[in-house]
């Protein structure tokens, strides 16, 4: 054993390293958006049919099928460039170092009594709202064109903010960390063609921006006052306060925390 071979042993690793995170970050955002997992399913399809072809020697299949191969990549990169420069783009938004602040237990404790306090006022006087938590993925793209405040998240300032006659009314909110950063965000809404067709702006806009970043978009019904959080790609609608609250606290945990808590549950489970 000398060091050249340590040396190639530990190129090999970080090689292998390497190889998985960029499955992992390409795997996770593909999952987040809809027309890619489409694509995603597509390419399986075809090579599922092409290895049945070669099985069962059906020679026309295999030559068309091999022809779509061939040239199948450039097709996709001509039609779905938008959903691939959006995968990208997500890509290049993950802050390696983490989110923007991360907060202390009694931090994350004032962040969820000054948006549930807020929210509890927006849902009982009819209020509209849409609330977005920055995590790991830098929303700066839309941090940059909307109106920047850049003051200590409360719930006064929240419900100021999306009173009906404030010009900042119809856009949404982004906090990083315990900071309000700025209002009258305007997102993408959501292509998804499963989302009902009576949920209006808020909450497709709400859908959206999960759909393309990690953030948690929490969504107040201007019409019946339901309250909604939309994260990791899906909007679960229509929770309670309780469900809500209970979501909310468990969505601003680290990473981090969340796995030391399942380590302890799995070890809590052998001791029984």
């Amino acid at each position: 054993m000398n060091l050249a071979w340590i040396l190639s042993i530990l190129t090999k690793i970080l090689d292998i390293c390497f190889v998985w995170m960029a499955f992992y970050y390409i795997l996770k955002n593909v999952k987040n958006n809809i027309k890619m997992v489409l694509i995603f399913k597509g390419v399986v399809l075809i090579l599922i049919v092409k290895i049945l072809s070669d099985l069962l020697n059906l020679y026309t299949v295999g030559v068309i099928l091999e022809y779509a191969i061939e040239w199948g990549p450039l097709a996709i990169i001509v039609i779905f460039q938008p959903e691939i420069r959006s995968v990208l783009e997500s890509l290049g938004r993950t802050q390696l170092l983490g989110r923007h602040k991360i907060l202390t237990v009694d931090e994350r404790e004032r962040v969820v009594y000054e948006i549930m306090r807020s929210v509890e006022y927006l849902r009982k006087n009819r209020i509209g709202a849409l609330i977005v938590i920055e995590r790991e993925i830098s929303l700066e793209e839309y941090i940059k064109n909307a109106t920047k405040i850049y003051a200590d998240l409360s719930d006064s300032l929240l419900e100021t903010i999306f009173f009906p006659n404030s010009p900042l009314h119809d856009g949404g909110v982004i906090i990083q960390g315990d900071r309000i950063t700025c209002a009258g965000t305007v997102f993408r809404t959501s292509m998804n063609p499963n989302i009902s067709k009576r949920l209006g702006t808020r909450h497709r806009a709400a859908l959206g921006i999960a759909e393309e970043s990690d953030a948690i978009a929490l969504v107040v019904s201007e019409e019946t006052g339901r309250l909604s959080i939309a994260c990791d790609g899906e909007l679960h609608y229509n929770l309670d306060s309780d469900e809500f609250r209970m979501m909310l606290i468990e969505e601003l945990k680290p990473k981090m925390e969340v796995f030391f808590e399942a380590d302890e549950n799995e070890s809590e489970g052998e001791e029984e």
